[in-house]
Parts: structure tokens; C-alpha cells; sequence
């Protein structure tokens, strides 16, 4: 293994390559502890001591941001609005027929989309920025802090406040279209890969610091036994046989070669659990606006019913909806990705086949029900990998954090198997031979 790397970094152009992609990784790191203009630094090191920062909103965005939105820095939205903006613009395709035209044009129509999905992240950009900035000015951000984390909320501070955080999601969105053309791998999905691993380290320090060596090591364990069937999962695949018939065209004689449709256990990734979570965080939302301030007057009876069953991860009520949401997005997401009808057609335009299944409408029904059967198994599986943060919080009292588990776990072995891929495929075309055996 060594020797591979080895190897990698003597091929000049893939040196090139991954030194370029650690610069552009390094340079986001240090953008997650640069504080935006306006913040006091220190008052936000005082606040963060106090450990009010758990839960719900900080979950999923300090997790994308590398830790950079509870220290309020230029990059404290992180990679958060392109994701957003990724689905949103994946998901109108459905609803906006000129969306979908344009994912069929090829190469010219996903530029057009790439570039729908840019204006919208700054859009989403602009909109989260306002909104934090209203959290910190009101001290909420950081479970109602006592000392100001913008001392001077005068409106030219706010509006630059507001801007930098924009340019920051912008200059973060570009970081990543630079190391997809000039680095190794996709670059968004390595910058959110970099976010989740800088938490590891603190994470696991935490747990030995208040559990102990034995709970410590419990965890390693969890997390290697985690990883490795979370690979076994993310690399099966149900291979559907093609056979093409032989054309005549001209004098050339066209096709006639066997293929296969791979269809992944999970094909929604990560989807359904941010889905889930973010859909799971509304009522709790709600119930914060609507819970009295003055700390006399009681709240509503339903306010106290969302605090209970739906805030706290430790509940099995929160559990079991969680569970069940993420099954349902899993086959909704999907539903919408994959369109059986439409690889019917074009197996049917090509010529194409199943093997005992006529062309057309039966390949179509055939496709949908190999579907489903296969979802059901990669929905319980993320069902089960998201409860294990959950799980942990009631075992071990370890914070929804937990390092091997939930979205962190799948999103860094799914980026980690495919820029080893890619890795891979650039040595064997130079030396005949892989950065794997």
C-alpha cells in the first residue's frame, strides 16, 4: 500500500494532482477558523464552553461546515447551501419538464443545470446567512449566550456580516468545481468528506475524556466493525443482464455484446437521512417559536408533547419515526432517480434486451419490481446506520455526534471508496498497476 502511494506521488501530472487537491483541502480548513467581520471571537469561545450547541439545527450544518458555523467564521455555511440547492434542482426535474429536457441534452443541458444550481446556492447562501446572523445577534445561535457575539449590530456591520458569509458558501462552491477539473475526485464530496473528519478526532477525545479507555475502545471497535459492513453494503449491486442484438448498418455489423444494468443496494446515499432529520427538526422548530419567554408562563400542552417525543433523540417514539421516514424518503428518492420506463426505451432504442423479458412495457414492470425488492434491503440498512448515533446517546450518553455513525459514516466511506477509485484507475493507466491489489 505504501508503495502505491509511493508510486502516485512519483507520476508528476497525479502529483500535480493531489498536491493541488490537499492546497484547495487546507485552505478550507483554515477558512473554518477565520472569525467574519463583526464577531468577537473570544465571546464565542465563552459560549461555546458552556455546551448549550447540541441538536437540531447544529447537528447537520456544524457537521457539513467542519465546526465553522459554531465559530462563526467565513465559512460557517459551509457546503450546506450546495447540497441544498443540488437536490432542489435534482428533484424539479420532476416537476419542470424543461429541467428534465435538459438533463437529456447531455453535456450542454447539465452545464445549463450546473449553472441553475449556482445562482440557487447563493440564493439559499443569502437566505441562511440572514438567518444566522439574526440567531447571533439575538445570542440564540449559541444556546442563549449571555455575552454578545456581535457587539456592534450596527446595520453596515450586519450587511457585511451577511455578504461575507455569502462569498464564503460562493468561494467554497468554486473550491470544489477546482479540484473536480484540476484534482483527484469530486471536489464537493471531498470538501464535505475533509468537514466530517476534522470533527473525529474531538469526537472520540470527548468519549475517552468522560467515558473512559473501556467505552473508548468499545467505540473504536463499533466503528470498525460500522465501516466495514457500511462498505460490504455501499459496493453490492444487483446486476441485471443485457444482451444487445446484432444490427446491420452499412456494411458494418453493430452490437451482438452482453452488458449488464447495475442496480446498488443503496442508490438514494445519503439522502433519506437528511431528509428525515431536517423534516424531523420542524416540529421542534415550531414548538421553539411558540414556547412563552418570560419563564412564568407555562407552555402549551402540544409545545410539551414536541419536547418530549420529538427533540430528544433518546425517546424510542423519535427513534421508530425516524426509522420509518427514512424508509419512506429512501423509496421516494429513488422513485424519482432511477425511471424504469425510461431505460426501457432506451435498451429498446439500442436494440437492447433482458434475457427472457420481452422489450418494452414487461422490461419496464420487470425493472420496477427487481426495484423495489432491492430498496427495501438498502432502507433498512441506512434506517439502521442512522440510529447508531441514537443508540449511542442512550448506551453511553455520547452526544448525537457519535463519529461512526449516522450521515458522517456513510458519507465519508462512499467519498473515501470513490476518490480511491479514481486514484486507482489514473496509476493503472501510467504503471499497469492499481493503488489496490
Amino acid at each position: 500500500m505504501l508503495s502505491a502511494i509511493g508510486r502516485a506521488f512519483r507520476t508528476p501530472d497525479l502529483r500535480r494532482k493531489l498536491l493541488f487537491t490537499l492546497g484547495i483541502i487546507t485552505i478550507f480548513r483554515l477558512g473554518a477558523f477565520i472569525p467574519a467581520p463583526g464577531v468577537d471571537y473570544g465571546n464565542v469561545q465563552q459560549c461555546l464552553q458552556l455546551g448549550n450547541t447540541e441538536g437540531g439545527l447544529y447537528q447537520f450544518v456544524n457537521l457539513f461546515s467542519g465546526g465553522a458555523l459554531l465559530q462563526v467564521s467565513i465559512f460557517a455555511l459551509g457546503i450546506m447551501p450546495y447540497i441544498t440547492a443540488s437536490i432542489i434542482t435534482q428533484l424539479l426535474r420532476v416537476v419542470i419538464p424543461r429541467f428534465q429536457e435538459l438533463h437529456q441534452e447531455g453535456a450542454q443541458g447539465q452545464a445549463q443545470l450546473t449553472q441553475y444550481t449556482r445562482y440557487l446556492t447563493i440564493a439559499l447562501g443569502l437566505l441562511n446567512a440572514t438567518t444566522l446572523v439574526s440567531l447571533a445577534r439575538s445570542g440564540a445561535l449559541l444556546g442563549n449566550c449571555p455575552v454578545p457575539i456581535i457587539p456592534d449590530d450596527s446595520l453596515i456591520t450586519i450587511i457585511l456580516l451577511i455578504i461575507t458569509l455569502t462569498a464564503g458558501t460562493g468561494l467554497i462552491m468554486w473550491m470544489g468545481e477546482l479540484i473536480t477539473e484540476r484534482g483527484v475526485g469530486n471536489g464537493m464530496s471531498l470538501l464535505i468528506f475533509t468537514a466530517i473528519a476534522a470533527g473525529f478526532p474531538s469526537s472520540l477525545g470527548e468519549i475517552l475524556r468522560t467515558q473512559g479507555w473501556t467505552v473508548f475502545l468499545s467505540v473504536l471497535l463499533i466503528g470498525v466493525v460500522t465501516v466495514m459492513l457500511v462498505i460490504f453494503v455501499e459496493q453490492s449491486q444487483r446486476r441485471i443482464p443485457v444482451q444487445y442484438a446484432k444490427r446491420m448498418i452499412g456494411r458494418r455489423t453493430l452490437g451482438g455484446s452482453s452488458t449488464y444494468i447495475p442496480i446498488k443496494v443503496n442508490m438514494a446515499g445519503v439522502i433519506p437521512v437528511i431528509f428525515a432529520s431536517s423534516m424531523l427538526y420542524l416540529p421542534s422548530l415550531i414548538a421553539q417559536f411558540n414556547t412563552p419567554t418570560d419563564g412564568e408562563t407555562p407552555p402549551p400542552e402540544w409545545v410539551n408533547w414536541i419536547t418530549t417525543y420529538l427533540t430528544s433523540g433518546d425517546h424510542p417514539f423519535y427513534m421508530a419515526l425516524y426509522f420509518a421516514m427514512i424508509v419512506f424518503f429512501t423509496y421516494f428518492y429513488v422513485a424519482i432517480t432511477f425511471n424504469p420506463e425510461e431505460v426501457s426505451e432506451n435498451m429498446k432504442k439500442y436494440g437492447g434486451f433482458i434475457p427472457g423479458i420481452r422489450a418494452g412495457r414487461p422490461t419496464a414492470e420487470y425493472l420496477q419490481y427487481v426495484l423495489s425488492r432491492i430498496t427495501l434491503p438498502g432502507a433498512i440498512y441506512l434506517g439502521l446506520v442512522a440510529l447508531i448515533p441514537l443508540i449511542a446517546l442512550v448506551a453511553i450518553n455520547a452526544n448525537q455526534n457519535f463519529p461512526f455513525g449516522g450521515v458522517s459514516i456513510l458519507i465519508m466511506v462512499g467519498v473515501g471508496l470513490e476518490t480511491v477509485k479514481q486514484i486507482d484507475a489514473q496509476l493503472q493507466q501510467r504503471h499497469y498497476e492499481g493503488l489496490l491489489r
